[in-house]
């Protein structure tokens, strides 16, 4: 289907607009408050993974980046599949692949600045890996797993969160280069799809990085925070086995108590 900007300006301002209202839910408030905290009171006051579980426990964090993660998947995936087959003008320009990139950038910018929240959210890393999971799979997969590396071995949660979004970023600029520019340099439809896709990507980066200004301080400083997951990691093998034994306790307790009372 052929499609000019005429007919397309409603969709995707309705686009931007449910992917900004989705990126509003905060999944880190949202649980905090169902166990009677408020997590911008606790800890760092960032509502995210982090922090979340530096308060709550390391499996509670995990639960909050699933969400945020999905946050990130589900408009951009919904932008790729309805606008699939459509293309800019008389162009083989798909579309989907500009539209992504629109719900994309709007749903980082609700979880970070939420009209909701008085437009004080979290730092978007969660739900920036959701958008990139559709749109670069393959990298951020591979990104995401060095970044978890990173993290473990040196305990800086900021530097990873940069592994895990920049790489995908910088690798859908380069396609997007190579799809639209390349592609069709000649042709009005090649350098604007080109432009307007590329500042949206380069925006969800800078969404992030603006976010994490002070983190990016502090390493430059060499005074950033420890992550400390590794010790949540040590806490949670110790409460583990501390349960152990305070069952087995329990079962020898009450069968020395059967046994008096033969």
């Amino acid at each position: 289907m052929q499609l000019y900007f005429k007919d397309l300006w409603l969709s995707f301002v309705l686009l931007a607009l449910g992917s900004y209202l989705i990126g509003n839910i905060n999944f880190a408030r949202i649980i905090s408050k169902m166990k009677n905290k408020d997590i911008t009171k606790e800890g760092s006051g960032n509502p995210g993974t982090m922090n979340m579980s530096r308060t709550f426990g390391i499996k509670i964090g995990l639960l909050t980046l699933a969400l945020d993660i999905l946050k990130g998947v589900v408009p951009t995936l919904f932008a790729r599949y309805f606008f699939d087959g459509m293309f800019f003008g008389d162009s083989t320009l798909e579309v989907c692949i500009n539209a992504q990139y629109v719900a994309g950038f709007f749903v980082v910018l609700g979880h970070i600045f939420p009209i909701s929240h008085n437009f004080k959210g979290g730092k978007g890393i969660a739900t920036t890996i959701g958008v990139f999971l559709v749109a670069e799979p393959i990298v951020t997969v591979i990104f995401a797993v060095i970044a978890l590396a990173y993290i473990f071995i040196t305990a800086m949660g900021s530097m990873g969160s940069f592994i895990v979004t920049t790489p995908p970023a910088i690798a859908a600029l380069v396609d997007i280069y190579n799809l639209g520019f390349r592609k069709d340099v000649n042709f009005e439809y090649g350098f604007t799809f080109f432009i307007i896709t590329e500042v949206l990507i380069a925006a969800i980066i800078f969404l992030t990085w603006y976010a994490h200004r002070q983190n990016i301080k502090r390493l430059l400083a060499g005074e950033e925070h420890e992550t400390g997951w590794l010790d949540m990691l040590h806490d949670l093998k110790a409460k583990k086995r501390a349960k152990r034994i305070q069952k087995l306790n329990q079962k020898m307790y009450k069968e020395s108590e059967n046994l008096n009372d033969k």
